[in-house]
Parts: structure tokens; C-alpha cells; sequence
């Protein structure tokens, strides 16, 4: 029907015939044809496709199009019917596996009217005869290592008695023989342990199909958040004007991701974010596997993680790369002070795989009191932080470290260490990444087999000496960080004595059971102070065995020399070292010191060793029984802008009484560890308190003095 008529509507209407012609729709005896040929050869060659073109009118280009077309209209066509059964074979299978999950879950025994234990008898049965060899060759490794650490059977040995740490035997012991024994003080002594496993409530928390796929979700959400965080830069990350660290555009945040957050305007609610990338000396799967696996985790942070622990492995991903393993775990971060209190996790850590030679590790809180009574709310809140490893091509990673979370400060700050929390260097991404660079450095030092120690003398004889002793100087760090800890795990309570620091001396008595630790009670004891000085002077002051003489009361001026060197990495601060007093009495006993900086601080930690168990790590022997009791002091940046290279001024030290003071100065933290008593229901007396504060307050008057900052 024509309704324009004019040559106007014949010019329009030639447009859309012209392309109609490009177009060309076969006609039911066409597609008739074809698909009966399709049904005969699906894939016809030349001739048949000429013989089909001349007798239906079609080009031999048109012919295999069409059967190009239809072969993939047919392949999708199969590959959907496949789907529609497999998705109802699993849903079938769903069902049976939850029908038989609930009926085993309701099961009775109709002998005993009780549930059935959840495993077979003869596995149980094979299980304990394992446990069973197991232990019996543990118990036989340890006695051929004692028979050869003193020389006889360990069968011909009498009762084994508590062992002592002769040079630092500071109990009234003897002061009791001539009756001042002193009133006994009202501390807590609570069974203290070593190990990272934190007090959680004993009930089991089980959790359902429905909470495991709301934490798959949240877990999900997390890592695309964290990625986002982790490779964008401005607007959502600027850099600071002041040191030129990844600063958080809170504005650009919200807007990228909104979310509801009323508690937020509690002011007593402050959010630290933070972000840092590094090259590290280690493959992408190693970092991976370390991360998933909480022991090796908290082994690789001791002096930040003060306790973890596996809740539930919520899906375990695949065996080989960990890629889609998510766990819910609990953790303890802390600052090495008692000072400070430590800051409480549960959280999911997801890890997936986003690309080849591309890995994300992700944690993010979930709040478990709402499936257990007994499980405290934290007060600090993950966002999605974690990190980001990329896989270099020689056998190194690249990192990038996001740390964000929450924080609720109920209770004020420490002033000493207010500038330092408020920085976020104190839990931020910097400290977490440069412990892991220096971390790494040390597991490759543990690993290379060829001989790099400089060892005075060549008192280390092979490989297996060198990595016994580094065995032997991590447990004893591990220690020490675990002694200053403020962790509710370690169920050790601090209390304040009054002393000449300018925080006073902080007590903490617990029971010593642990393997590898003189059995007894331990009395640990801690002071934290600030210096005018850089953290790097500070540590230098302490490697230095030339100054050793003064600040080590213990060794009553006596010189020391080095008498064995490992190195852990690439600085030379970080190494181990056995020294040697001159001119003491005691000629069987070394001091084992390792002492580790990077851009976060520093840690120098020492233990006096008897001599014939250093000869044992050193020939190669394993060192877990050796008891050690260390003590030591760690350095931090005290968080404001370093004014210079160790200026000791007085206007630094004026500055730092006020309550904005910027400084750039340290705080350093002493510690010492004493046996006091071998007997575990021994009672702390007044002498032993005062030896011990006479003790830190006498080594803090030293080192103030032989830094020049006596008013501090």
C-alpha cells in the first residue's frame, strides 16, 4: 500500500530492499534438501556441495556456511541436553547425601542406646597402633640424643631432675639458707605455654551446608573488593607527602564500596588501611602453602602473631596449590610490649588463583558469636585485606600487602605509643611485609647447602650444624616474643611494679612445661622506654660486642668475642652468633645471640647455653630439647618524622613529654626471663621481685647512659 507516492518514497524504500538482498532465507524445499543431507553426511566435501548447489540454486559458499552453521547449532544442542543431566544426577545426588547425613546424624545403637563413634573400630584400632610406633620412635630418637649428649645410657641415668640455667640464676635460693625469705606476693601463677594456640571456647561449633555457602559468599565478595584495593591507585589510594606511603581515600572508598555502616559513627571506632609491594626470595606456591597453614603462618610471624588457630576448614581446595581453600581462623596480632594489648580476629582466609602465576590470599572478619555464646566480639573488624602474589620468572615474588581494618579503642592508648598505632605502622602493611622480606631471606640462608657461614675457627663442621643452630635460634625468638606478649592464650597476667623507668617494671609469673624449656616457675619481666636516638643506632648499640660490657649487667664488664657467625640475609645485622665471655668463671657456658632489623625494627635476643648442648646443635644433632630461657630487647620507630641520624637534643627529649610530640626517636623494650623456682608450686618471694626489678632498672640506667640520653 502506498501512502507517500511521490519519488521521495520510492527513493526511501530502495534502501531497505538493497539490504534485504544481502540477505538470502532458503526456501522449505531448500532447507528440506539440506537437512536430509545433513542427516546422511554431516561433513560433505567439494563434489557433493556443487551437486547440492546446482540442484537447489544456492552458491557452493552459501552450502558450507550452512553446514558449518548447523554442525555448532547441533553441538550446542547435545552440549545443553548433557548439562540439563548432569545438573539433575547432582541434584539427585544432593538429596541422597543429605537424606544419609541426617539419618547417620540420628542413628542409636540398639545394644547401647548411645550414638556410634564416627569411625570404624579398625581404624581406630590401626590408628592408635601408628600413634603407638610413632612414639616409640620419638621416645628412642631422644634417648640415643641424650645418650650421646652425656655420654652413657640414658637407661643407667637416675631420676631426671629439673634443669637450671646457671647464668641467669638469679632465685633467693641462697638468700633463703640465711632466713630472708621475705612475704610471699600475691601473683597469679597460671600455667604459661610457648606454643601459638590461643584459649578458644572447648565447645565445637557446627556449622551448616546454608552457613558454609554464606561464608563462600562472603569470602567471594572479599577478594573482589581486596583485588580492586590491591591493583587500583588514585583516586582510591594516594600517596602521603610526608614519607610517600599508599594513603586511603576514605571518600573514594565509600563511594566504591558502599555499605551499611552505622558503627561507624562511634567515635571510639578508627580505621587503619594501608598498602605496601615488595620483591620477596620466594616462589608464589611456597608463600602460599606457608599462609594457609597456621603453624608455619605464626612461625613466620612470631613477633606479630602471637596466636592462631584453625576453627573450621570450610572448603579445602585442591591438594596441590590450595586454589579455592577457605578456612575460619582466629588470631592474635600484637606489638612486642606489655604495653599494649593484642588485637583479636575471626576471620575467613580464602585463596584463589586469579590467573596463571597470579595468586590472592584474603582475609576478611566473620563474626562467629552469633553460632557460639562462648566466642568474645572482636573488637577490631578485617576488612578484606591480604595479599597479592605475582610469580617472577627467577623463582622470586612480587607482593602487595593490603592491610584495613577497624579498630575500637575502649581504652586509651599508652603515650608512648600513641604516635606509633596512629601512624599504622604499628599493625600496617610495611611491618607485615617487610618481617615476611626478611623471613624469606632467612628460610633461604636455612636452605643453601654449601658453606656461607663465617665461622671463627670452623667450629661449624657441616650444612646440618648450620640449620641445627638456625633451628635453635628461631625456637629461642619465638620464645622471647611469646614472653612480652600480652595474649589472653598465653594466660600470663602483667602486673606493674614501681621502678626507676620512666613506665615502671611489669611482671608476669607462669608455670614452664613446654618442651625445650627449663621446667619450674619462670618470672618474666619488661619495661619499655623512649630514646632521642634513631631505631638503626639503637640496634647498632646493642650488635656492637665492643659495648656489650656496657649494658650487659649479667656479664659484669667482662668483653665477649665471637667465636661463630651464620648469616639470615642480605643485611649484615641479620645474623646468629655464639659468643664467648673473657676473663669469667664460667668457661663451660656460650651466649647464643640473633639479633634481626628491617624497615619495621629490630630484635636482638640472647640465651646462655651450656657448652656441651651448642657442640650438640653444632654437629647437627636436632636442638628441640635444648632449654633455653632467652632474654632481650626489641627496637621499634617510636612513629613520628626522624629529625636526624641519632640527635640525642634536648629539644627531642622536651618535645616527647608533651602529647603531639613528632620526634622520630625509638622505643625499645627490655625483657629478661628467670627461673625462679624448679619446683612448679613454688611461691614468688619479695627478693626475687626486687632482684628482677633491681635487674631491668639497672640495665636501662646503663644503656641511657652509654647513649648520652640520661634524661629521657
Amino acid at each position: 500500500m502506498d501512502f507517500g507516492g511521490g519519488s521521495g518514497g520510492d527513493h526511501d524504500g530502495s534502501e531497505p530492499q538493497r539490504r534485504k538482498k544481502r540477505y538470502h532465507r532458503h526456501t522449505a524445499h531448500q532447507i528440506q534438501r539440506l537437512e536430509a543431507m545433513f542427516k546422511e553426511c554431516p561433513h560433505p566435501d567439494e563434489k557433493q556441495r556443487m551437486e547440492l548447489s546446482r540442484e537447489l540454486g544456492l552458491a557452493p559458499r552459501q552450502i558450507k556456511f550452512w553446514f558449518q552453521n548447523r554442525r555448532t547449532q547441533m553441538k550446542a544442542q547435545h552440549e545443553r541436553a548433557d548439562n540439563c543431566a548432569l545438573r539433575a544426577e547432582n541434584d539427585r545426588i544432593r538429596c541422597e547425601n543429605i537424606v544419609i547425613r541426617e539419618t547417620l546424624r540420628n542413628v542409636i545403637c540398639p545394644s547401647c542406646g548411645i550414638a556410634p563413634s564416627g569411625e570404624d573400630s579398625f581404624f581406630d584400632e590401626q590408628k592408635l597402633r601408628m600413634e603407638n610406633a610413632h612414639l616409640k620412635e620419638e621416645l628412642d630418637r631422644v634417648s640415643s640424643i641424650a645418650a650421646k649428649y652425656i655420654g652413657r645410657p640414658i637407661s643407667q641415668l637416675p631420676p631426671v631432675q629439673p634443669i637450671h640455667i646457671a647464668s641467669l640464676d638469679l632465685t633467693m635460693s641462697s638468700l633463703s639458707a640465711h632466713g630472708l625469705t621475705g612475704p610471699s606476693l600475691d601473683l597469679d601463677l597460671l600455667p604459661g605455654s610457648s606454643s601459638s594456640v590461643p584459649h578458644l571456647p572447648a565447645q565445637a561449633v557446627v556449622f551448616s551446608d546454608m552457613d558454609k555457602s554464606l561464608m563462600a559468599d562472603v569470602a567471594a565478595n572479599a577478594l573482589d573488593e581486596f583485588l580492586r584495593l590491591a591493583q587500583t591507585d588514585e583516586p582510591l589510594w594516594m600517596k602521603s607527602a610526608t614519607d610517600g606511603r599508599d594513603t586511603l581515600n576514605l571518600e573514594s572508598y565509600e563511594r566504591m564500596f558502599p555499605r551499611a555502616s552505622s558503627h561507624l559513627k562511634n567515635p571510639d571506632i578508627r580505621t587503619e588501611a594501608s598498602r605496601e609491594s615488595r620483591v620477596v626470595i620466594m616462589n608464589g606456591l611456597a608463600l602460599i602453602d606457608m599462609f594457609m597453614d597456621l603453624n608455619k603462618w605464626a612461625e613466620l610471624f612470631p613477633a606479630i602473631v602471637s596466636a592462631a588457630k584453625t576453627i573450621e576448614v570450610i572448603s579445602p581446595g585442591l591438594l596441590t596449590s590450595q586454589n579455592g581453600s577457605l578456612q575460619l581462623m582466629y588470631g592474635e596480632l600484637q606489638v612486642l610490649s606489655p604495653l599494649l594489648p593484642t588485637r583479636e580476629f575471626y576471620f575467613l582466609r580464602y585463596c584463589q588463583q586469579i590467573e596463571q602465576g597470579l595468586w590472592a590470599i584474603v582475609d576478611v572478619s566473620f563474626d562467629l558469636s552469633r553460632y557460639d555464646q562462648f566466642a568474645s566480639q572482636s573488637r577490631s573488624q578485617k576488612l578484606p585485606s591480604g595479599c597479592l602474589i605475582q610469580d617472577l620468572p627467577n623463582g622470586y615474588s612480587k607482593v602487595t600487602w593490603v592491610e584495613h581494618v577497624e579498630i575500637e579503642d575502649k581504652a586509651p592508648i599508652h603515650r608512648l605509643y600513641r604516635d606509633l598505632i596512629y601512624s599504622g605502622l604499628a599493625f600496617g602493611a610495611e611491618r607485615w611485609i617487610a618481617t615476611l622480606e626478611r623471613m624469606c631471606e632467612r628460610i633461604a640462608c636455612l636452605m643453601v647447602t654449601g658453606s656461607s657461614t663465617r665461622d671463627v675457627g670452623g667450629v661449624i663442621p657441616s650444612p646440618d650444624g648450620k640449620r641445627s643452630m638456625m633451628k635453635l635460634a628461631q625456637r629461642m625468638v619465638n620464645n622471647f616474643c611469646g614472653s612480652i606478649s600480652t595474649s589472653s592464650s598465653r594466660q600470663q597476667h602483667w602486673t606493674t611494679l614501681s621502678g626507676s623507668s620512666e613506665v615502671g617494671v611489669r611482671v608476669a609469673l607462669h608455670k614452664s612445661t613446654d618442651p625445650g624449656q627449663p621446667n619450674g616457675v619462670v618470672l618474666s619481666a619488661a619495661t619499655t622506654i623512649w630514646l632521642p636516638i634513631s631505631p638503626q643506632n639503637v640496634f647498632n648499640f646493642f650488635k656492637d660486642e665492643r659495648t656489650r660490657a656496657q649494658w650487659d649487667v649479667l656479664s659484669n664488664g667482662n668483653a665477649v668475642q665471637e667465636v661463630a657467625h651464620i648469616a639470615n640475609g642480605s643485611h649484615p645485622g641479620n645474623c646468629i652468633s655464639v659468643l664467648r665471655a673473657y676473663n669469667t668463671s664460667q668457661n663451660n657456658m656460650l651466649i647464643l645471640q640473633e639479633s634481626c632489623i628491617d624497615s619495621s625494627g629490630s630484635l636482638v635476643v640472647y640465651c646462655p647455653v651450656e657448652l656441651p648442648a651448642i657442640n650438640l646443635a653444632m654437629s647437627g644433632e636436632d636442638p628441640s630439647y635444648i632449654p633455653l630461657l632467652p632474654s632481650g630487647f626489641t627496637i621499634s620507630p617510636d612513629g613520628g618524622p626522624d629529625p636526624g641520624d641519632g640527635a640525642s637534643s634536648s629539644s627531642a627529649v622536651v618535645a616527647r613529654q608533651g602529647s603531639t610530640s613528632r620526634s622520630g626517636g625509638s622505643l625499645m623494650t627490655v625483657a629478661f626471663q628467670i627461673l625462679v623456682s624448679s619446683l612448679p608450686s613454688a611461691k614468688l618471694n619479695l627478693e626475687s621481685v626486687t632482684t628482677v626489678n633491681n635487674l631491668v632498672s639497672t640495665t636501662v640506667h646503663q644503656i641511657k647512659a652509654a647513649l648520652n640520653c640520661p634524661g629521657s
